[in-house]
């Protein structure tokens, strides 16, 4: 039963106090939730869920376990340690890979939540057995925990973006707890070969971020999930590698360096416009910062300086993003379709703007796409090859 019609039958349930009768409703809504999202959770019976904020708030499977997958092999039998345990996905995907694991969330009823889904298997004797490595569960804050001893291989955090008036932040520094405060301490509790990973908000600035912790070398990744940019992770003990990748897609990761990147050449396209291929970068490319070099590694022209789509005349394969053919060049009223697709890049109008004074409705499988081409706007007619 969907929770949304479970709650109007508070009737059948009158053998349940209030309390019992919310965290009836609060497992069923979460359950119905998360289901796509953490489909291992849904998959066991006695798990529990929090409140839906956190549900909404935490990681999704897809991307706890890519955060696995970059620390597989650092240290089998070592220690890993979630300073923002929250939920705790990403403790759950992490502990796979230690022996130990150090949950630490300040939130008492997420602990009580956790305590109970890392040890939620029972034994054939009836004692409680960790579905993972062991996980021990602390109630604090992460300030306080760094104030005790131990040394682990691997301390990972994911600071809370918004100040305490609910509102949004985007400085490393104002970021809770705050990791560039929190830096040195950081480092004296890992192992020499530990390493330190952060989760940071697509929002952030990423150069900014690391010049804020620049005492470390990090490696970074963008990771994308259906072309939106989900999470910016850094990796302590790199030698500055940028990884951007979607993982919804079969694209290759695109790897580079900022070296690469400011040495890279942008040749504007001189060619013919119609019958051109044009090209939009994955938006975890993008959002790397890999504006010049991904057209030089694909061999594509660059239609202006700050418009991110490219060109050439035919056509590319395996580029790892949007692809269309660019069919004619349109003026404002002479207009192919009624219904099409509106995309706009470095143009003055917004898209709604646009359709309206284009008057077009949304649908079928055209693009009117807007944007500068040398500086000049431009708006073309184009239908979708990839």
């Amino acid at each position: 039963m969907r929770a949304a019609d479970l709650a109007f039958q508070r009737d059948k349930y009158k053998h349940l106090s209030d309390a019992e009768w919310r965290w009836m409703l609060q497992q069923v809504e979460g359950r119905e939730r998360t289901a796509d999202k953490l489909p291992t959770f849904a998959s066991i019976e006695d798990w529990w869920y929090p409140v839906r904020l956190s549900c909404e708030q935490c990681s999704s499977e897809l991307t706890a376990r890519y955060k696995a997958l970059l620390v597989q092999g650092t240290c089998s039998n070592g220690k890993c340690l979630d300073l923002t345990g929250g939920y705790g996905v990403d403790t759950y995907f992490l502990s796979e890979h230690f022996a130990h694991t150090d949950y630490v969330e300040q939130n008492e009823e997420l602990c009580r939540i956790a305590a109970h889904n890392f040890y939620v298997q029972r034994g054939p004797s009836g004692q409680n057995q960790s579905i993972k490595g062991a996980v021990s569960v602390h109630n604090s804050t992460a300030e306080e925990f760094l104030l005790s001893e131990g040394r682990y291989d691997l301390i990972f955090l994911d600071p809370a973006r918004r100040d305490s008036h609910g509102g949004k932040v985007f400085r490393m520094e104002d970021c809770a707890p705050n990791v560039v405060e929190l830096l040195p301490s950081l480092l004296s509790h890992l192992t020499p070969q530990g390493r330190l990973m952060l989760k940071l908000s697509p929002m952030l600035d990423l150069r900014q971020a690391v010049t804020s912790l620049s005492q470390v070398a990090w490696d970074i990744h963008v990771v994308a999930v259906k072309n939106e940019v989900k999470e910016v992770l850094l990796l302590s003990g790199g030698v500055g590698k940028i990884t951007a990748i979607d993982l919804t897609k079969m694209d290759k990761p695109f790897l580079f360096t900022r070296e690469e990147e400011r040495d890279a050449s942008s040749l504007p396209f001189q060619g013919k416009l119609e019958g051109a291929y044009l090209y939009e970068p994955n938006v975890s490319i993008l959002k790397s910062g890999a504006y010049k070099l991904v057209g030089e590694r694909f061999g594509l022209h660059k239609l202006d300086v700050n418009t991110h789509l490219y060109c050439s005349e035919t056509l590319v394969p395996d580029f790892p993003g949007r692809v269309w053919q660019i069919k004619e060049q349109i003026a404002n009223r002479q207009l192919p379709i009624p219904n099409t697709n509106v995309l706009v890049r470095n143009y003055p109008l917004t898209p709604d703007q646009l359709k309206k004074k284009l008057h077009l409705r949304d649908g079928g499988t055209a693009f009117i796409i807007g944007c500068r081409i040398s500086g000049k706007p431009t708006l073309f007619h184009a239908e979708r090859c990839v």
